[in-house]
Protein backbone atom coordinates (compact mmCIF):
# COMPACT_ATOMS: atom_id res chain seq x y z
CA UNK A 1 0.00 0.00 0.00
CA UNK A 2 1.27 3.50 -0.86
CA UNK A 3 2.08 5.65 2.13
CA UNK A 4 1.50 9.39 2.26
CA UNK A 5 5.23 10.05 1.61
CA UNK A 6 5.41 7.67 -1.38
CA UNK A 7 2.55 9.21 -3.34
CA UNK A 8 3.13 10.00 -6.97
CA UNK A 9 2.39 13.55 -8.12
CA UNK A 10 -1.13 13.74 -9.53
CA UNK A 11 0.07 14.95 -12.92
CA UNK A 12 1.98 11.68 -13.36
CA UNK A 13 -1.05 9.46 -12.69
CA UNK A 14 -3.20 7.96 -15.40
CA UNK A 15 -6.94 7.88 -14.85
CA UNK A 16 -6.75 4.22 -13.83
CA UNK A 17 -3.90 4.81 -11.37
CA UNK A 18 -5.72 7.74 -9.77
CA UNK A 19 -8.98 5.76 -9.58
CA UNK A 20 -7.23 2.80 -7.97
CA UNK A 21 -5.46 4.99 -5.42
CA UNK A 22 -8.74 6.76 -4.65
CA UNK A 23 -10.32 3.38 -3.95
CA UNK A 24 -7.46 2.58 -1.56
CA UNK A 25 -7.91 5.92 0.21
CA UNK A 26 -11.63 5.24 0.65
CA UNK A 27 -10.94 1.79 2.12
CA UNK A 28 -8.38 3.24 4.54
CA UNK A 29 -10.79 5.97 5.63
CA UNK A 30 -13.59 3.45 6.14
CA UNK A 31 -11.31 1.28 8.29
CA UNK A 32 -10.46 4.22 10.50
CA UNK A 33 -7.08 5.86 10.73
CA UNK A 34 -4.86 5.82 13.76
CA UNK A 35 -4.81 9.60 13.96
CA UNK A 36 -6.85 12.62 12.99
CA UNK A 37 -3.85 14.00 11.09
CA UNK A 38 -3.62 10.87 8.94
CA UNK A 39 -7.38 10.96 8.30
CA UNK A 40 -7.14 14.57 7.16
CA UNK A 41 -4.23 13.73 4.89
CA UNK A 42 -6.14 10.83 3.37
CA UNK A 43 -9.22 13.02 2.88
CA UNK A 44 -7.18 15.73 1.15
CA UNK A 45 -5.46 13.17 -1.11
CA UNK A 46 -8.83 11.63 -1.92
CA UNK A 47 -10.29 15.00 -2.88
CA UNK A 48 -7.29 15.72 -5.11
CA UNK A 49 -7.54 12.27 -6.73
CA UNK A 50 -11.27 12.74 -7.35
CA UNK A 51 -10.59 16.11 -9.05
CA UNK A 52 -7.84 14.52 -11.14
CA UNK A 53 -10.19 11.74 -12.27
CA UNK A 54 -12.87 14.30 -13.11
CA UNK A 55 -10.38 16.25 -15.23
CA UNK A 56 -9.50 13.06 -17.12
CA UNK A 57 -13.17 12.32 -17.75
CA UNK A 58 -13.92 15.87 -18.91
CA UNK A 59 -10.94 15.70 -21.26
CA UNK A 60 -12.08 12.34 -22.63
CA UNK A 61 -15.57 13.73 -23.24
CA UNK A 62 -14.11 16.70 -25.12
CA UNK A 63 -12.08 14.35 -27.31
CA UNK A 64 -15.13 12.21 -28.05
CA UNK A 65 -17.24 15.27 -28.85
CA UNK A 66 -14.52 16.57 -31.18
CA UNK A 67 -14.23 13.19 -32.90
CA UNK A 68 -17.99 13.00 -33.37
CA UNK A 69 -18.12 16.55 -34.71
CA UNK A 70 -15.35 15.82 -37.22
CA UNK A 71 -17.10 12.69 -38.49
CA UNK A 72 -20.47 14.48 -38.66
CA UNK A 73 -19.13 17.49 -40.59
CA UNK A 74 -18.41 15.71 -43.92
CA UNK A 75 -21.82 14.01 -43.86
CA UNK A 76 -23.52 17.40 -43.43
CA UNK A 77 -21.54 18.82 -46.38
CA UNK A 78 -22.63 15.95 -48.66
CA UNK A 79 -26.32 16.79 -48.21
Amino acid sequence: MVTMTEQAPLAELSFEQARDELQQVIVRLEQGSPSLEESLGLWERGEALARHCEEWLVGAKRRLDAARASTDAPAAEDS
